[in-house]
């Protein structure tokens, strides 16, 4: 059922690429009201308008809070045109129907990011916008709804080549997005007044489409990836970003956030498996490769230093998906974007989580962000660490936090040398550890391990203590820790107990 466009509403805060649309309408005939600064705005273009408060013989008060909050305006707007009661009392009160209405919101989440000014944030929560979007909204029928310039295009294309007229379905799409805009607009106003909330009722997130993924984990899911990627990071090179590859990006940036040290990590698959820190970024970059050569093909390479062409170059001699970092040289870009679909990320600013959350059962499940990296540092072992040991226990306990459970990490000079996750016990964890740490020809002599969680038996330190691995970091809290305690305490070994465990499922 097409209507045709009469009459239109518009009070809008921003007005770019608005100028067409009011043209448009004035050619077409179309009567047009407005307030304030859109009306201003629309007679500077030589298009006739009628003023809102003309219309409802109230001027704009209480600081513009109230313009449109009127029934001369909300009567047109909802009036159901099949029904004759409706048109009766139209004509009863002198109110014109209204079949276009043309609205933005106040930019309240602009505001929250630029002040912490409390009264400018609230001056920014829109009341007659909101409430004259859902009102074109809900009568949907008979008017058409434009809540976001996201849509003028849709808008004018409209106007082009319907000639002012739309169809049931064109109305039911404009207003299927403008409760979209409501919607998200409502959870940015809710997430800030419960910012300091420690319980909420409700989980509420609400994120812009960001890219739409050729497909999901596997060809036959289909994959979306909802946020604000490019206020994190800018592709300077390849192709776009996958739905496993974004996975893959955010465990990197996750973990190269916990360290402040010259570092470089490879990522396969969400979980480390090669890491080191040194004093060039050359050095760290051969050093993390060295961890595990195979398993680094096709990874995703992480640093947090500017990429030199020494170290461009020599990370050019690999295959690899994705390489992050906080900046490039000019030198080292031209080396690497040598392959057209290898993904070079520049990362403009941490990643910052407070919160992490995953579907469960139909629901969420929400927690904080696994923030720390160790409660307390308890020596129970034989004697305290040294500088250089507790230096490898720091760094392979952050190391294991994000790997996945059952996990451990070895690392020898701030390079991890072997590591084992997602295993179902704690001991194949730690021998796959020890398979990978002799089948790349390391020395776990002077080693240091660490677990993620408590061992419930003292099996792994022995075994590690039979490898030359002389000091291990771990979280405590079973019945049994006496037994890993005393034992190495009999046989010399640093045991460093945190009291905080790192479980990543």
């Amino acid at each position: 059922m097409q209507k045709q466009i009469k009459s239109a509403l518009i009070s809008v805060f921003y007005k770019d690429n608005l100028e067409s649309i009011v043209k448009a309408l004035g050619q077409q005939g179309v009567t047009i009201y407005s307030t304030g600064g859109t009306q201003k705005f629309i007679e500077d273009l030589g298009v006739k308008c009628v003023a809102v408060e003309d219309l409802t013989a109230y001027p704009s008060i209480l600081g513009g809070r109230v313009k449109t909050l009127h029934p001369k305006v909300f009567g047109g707007i909802l009036a159901r045109r099949e029904n004759p009661q409706d048109l009766e009392q139209l004509a009863q009160y002198e109110i014109p129907e209204i079949d276009l209405v043309i609205v933005d919101l106040y930019p309240f989440e602009e505001t929250v990011k630029s002040t912490t000014e409390e009264q400018s944030i609230i001056e920014k929560i829109d009341i007659g916008g909101v409430s004259l979007i859902r009102a074109a909204g809900k009568n949907y029928k008979d008017v058409v709804i434009v809540a976001s310039k996201d849509q003028y295009g849709a808008l004018e294309q409209v106007l082009v080549e319907g000639k002012g007229a739309t169809t049931l379905d064109q109305r039911r799409g404009f207003a299927a997005k403008a409760f979209e805009v409501c919607a998200h607009y409502d959870v940015a106003i809710a997430s800030w007044w419960m910012r300091n909330e420690e319980q909420k009722d409700y989980f509420q997130l609400s994120a812009p489409l960001g890219q739409v993924c050729r497909y999901g984990e596997n060809p036959h899911q289909k994959g979306v990836f909802y946020g604000n990627l490019n206020d994190l990071l800018e592709k300077l090179h390849g192709k776009e970003l996958s739905y496993n590859n974004l996975v893959d990006v955010d465990a990197a940036v996750q973990l190269i956030a916990e360290f402040t040290e010259t570092t470089f990590a490879v990522i396969k698959h969400t979980n480390v498996c090669g890491i080191a820190s040194r004093a060039t970024l050359s050095e760290a970059w051969e050093a993390a490769l060295a961890g595990d050569k195979e398993s680094a093909f096709g990874g995703v390479l992480a640093c947090n230093k500017v990429v030199d062409a020494a170290t461009a170059q020599s990370i050019n001699e690999i295959f690899f998906e994705i390489l992050i970092a906080p900046g490039f040289e000019p030198a080292a870009l031209e080396i690497l974007q040598a392959k057209k679909n290898r993904i070079l990320l520049l990362q403009k600013q941490p990643l910052k989580t407070p919160s992490m959350f995953k579907n469960v059962l139909g629901g969420v499940l929400v927690q904080d962000n696994d923030a720390g990296s160790y409660k307390e540092w308890n020596d129970t072992g034989a004697q305290p660490a040294t500088d250089a040991q507790r230096a490898d226990l720091e760094f392979a306990n952050i190391v294991c936090k994000h790997l996945k459970s059952n996990a451990i990490a070895l690392v020898k000079d701030r390079q991890l040398v072997g590591k084992g996750c997602g295993q179902t016990s704690r001991i194949d964890a730690l021998r796959h550890a020890i398979e990978k740490a002799k089948q790349f020809n390391f020395s776990l002599q002077g080693a240091a391990m660490a677990s993620d969680a408590f061992f419930p038996f003292d099996d792994c330190v022995r075994i590690a203590h039979a490898e030359g691995i002389n000091a291990v970091i771990q979280p405590g809290g079973s019945i049994r820790d006496a037994d890993s305690i005393n034992f190495a305490k009999e046989n010399g070994m640093v045991m460093i107990v945190t009291g905080m465990r790192h479980f990543r499922h």
